[in-house]
């Protein structure tokens, strides 16, 4: 065989060595002629080593890198100058069938005799490339996650001071044309108040009712509603299979993500087409982190929503689970739909993943983690805006003195007899000092040592008689609520006079 001189058995101990090898080697003369090639270079190329063998390493290259590897070689021989020997460069390699994929090359120089050979260690790095894309993304999505839901928290506390104070003006009995006014502004405020809640959703912050779920029954309620609604010409399918391992789910936000998800794919059909619903129970293990970081090993229940649309190029399926990001003309959409489903299967401790091609479709397939199940939700309790006090204290605790007053007000029209504090030390200080506050209103968010929760935690501690109403433009989950006896009741913001009255009453009953 053409190649490096060696003896019998050195070439048996050559050929063992260069087999055994996981890393894809390949050896060249300087003329770039290919003397040998190992059984991991001729899987990674997909090519016979006995069609390597001889030819010229332009075979292994991508046309612009083949074309100019010649003068690379010329230069190196002619001056020395090492421009890759020892430091190695990532290349594109060519496939036996034409595909081309990211690789690693190390090179090494040696002299047999008169000639001089070049040895290579080659990577195929497209793994590695797939995991930093996907690792980037998610970094690029937390830190949105975090910026969005900071505005959609600062925003609420606008809304609560907005909403407040047209609610105290609704109840000193305006005119009939003021009442007008005042219901028009408050319908606002509350379409506000529902676009921060999906921002909210997106930065994984807003709450959630999670009980255990029947997920094929739940996309079978979903499938007939969306058969009523949207147009004649999509086509639903659902294909069956196993019946999916139980879950523990908010179902209110579940079909609001399914909804949301078959609008795109309406969207996507312009003339009309296939939208289909499947379920299939999935093992996530090492393999599959190997193509995507960001989903932790377990047993996952997947729903795959598919369309046979317009689909999406990379770079808008890259951006698809961005906030306010639209491949619609304006005016068609507001670019918060993928990213409400995407920041609830988050919460949900799930995985959202998007397969789509120009012109073939979309398919966005939601990750949910298979649980015990639990029991369901409790009902809501009766919503109503009388009197819930006697004249008892209410401590109203809350940094921004804007939204403190509001907080006042609010309280007082329930009635009590209100008094505020600017922070959680301040209002722990009056505690101390008073023995007649009955109720604790409290932000949960604050700045200073101590925190709403700290300072709930403290009154379960030391004023067990207390009762406790927390209120935040976050969710529960900012905090570890389930550490406070009874975990004390949190209270969203932007919230109507209503949600207060019923919050006050149940922590009264509560204690």
């Amino acid at each position: 065989m053409d190649g490096i001189p060696a003896t019998s058995s050195d070439g048996l101990l050559l050929d063992a060595l260069l087999d055994a090898a996981v890393d894809a080697i390949v050896v060249s003369d300087a003329k770039g002629r290919i003397l040998r090639v190992n059984a991991a270079a001729a899987r990674l190329f997909r090519r016979p080593e006995a069609e390597m063998v001889g030819a010229d390493l332009g075979l292994l290259m991508d046309e612009d890198m083949a074309a100019r590897h010649g003068g690379f070689m010329d230069h190196h021989l002619t001056t020395g100058e090492r421009r890759i020997i020892g430091i190695g460069r990532d290349l594109t390699g060519r496939r036996g069938d034409g595909t081309t994929f990211p690789l690693h090359l190390s090179v090494g120089r040696a002299e047999a005799g008169d000639e001089t050979i070049f040895v290579g260690i080659l990577h195929d790095q497209t793994r590695r490339r797939e995991a930093e894309a996907a690792l980037t993304r998610a970094q690029r999505m937390d830190a949105i996650g975090q910026m969005t839901g900071g505005i959609a928290h600062d925003f609420n506390n606008l809304l609560t001071i907005i909403v407040g104070n047209l609610e105290l003006l609704e109840m000193g009995g305006p005119a009939p044309r003021d009442r007008e006014l005042i219901a028009d502004a408050l319908q606002a405020a509350e379409m506000g108040a529902d676009l921060t809640s999906r921002l909210l959703l997106f930065s994984r912050k807003g709450e959630l009712r999670p009980e255990a779920l029947d997920l094929g029954a739940a996309i079978d309620d979903a499938m007939r509603m969306l058969r009523r609604t949207l147009s004649a010409r999509v086509r639903i399918e659902r294909v069956e299979g196993d019946a999916p391992w139980p879950v523990r789910l908010d179902p209110t936000q579940l079909q609001t993500a399914i909804i949301n998800l078959a609008l795109n794919a309406q969207d996507a059909m312009p003339d009309g087409g296939r939208l289909r619903f499947e379920t299939e129970n999935v093992v996530v293990d090492d393999d599959y982190l190997a193509q995507d970081v960001d989903i932790a090993p377990g047993r996952y229940v997947r729903l795959s929503v598919m369309d046979d649309g317009v689909g999406m190029s990379a770079e808008q399926r890259a951006r698809a689970l961005e906030p306010f990001f639209t491949t619609k003309p304006p005016g068609k959409g507001t670019g918060l739909g993928l990213s409400m489903v995407y920041g609830y299967v988050r919460q949900s401790g799930g995985h959202v993943a998007i397969y789509s091609e120009p012109g073939r479709g979309t398919n966005v397939a939601l990750y949910f983690p298979v649980t015990g199940g639990g029991a369901a939700a409790e009902e809501d309790a009766p919503r109503r805006t009388d009197a819930v006090g006697r004249g008892e204290v209410a401590l109203v605790v809350e940094d921004d003195p804007s939204v403190r007053r509001l907080s006042e007000g609010r309280v007082a029209a329930l009635g009590f007899a209100v008094i505020g504090a600017g922070d959680a030390q301040e209002a722990w200080e009056v505690l101390e000092a008073r023995d007649d506050v009955a109720l604790v209103f409290s932000d949960l968010v604050m700045p200073g040592a101590m925190t709403g929760e700290d300072l709930a935690r403290r009154i379960r501690d030391e004023r067990p008689g207390v009762a406790v109403l927390l209120t935040s433009g976050f969710s529960g989950g900012m905090a570890n609520l389930e550490g406070v006896d009874g975990h004390p009741r949190l209270l969203r913001k932007p919230y109507r006079q209503a949600d207060l009255a019923d919050a006050i009453r149940e922590v009264l009953a509560r204690r």
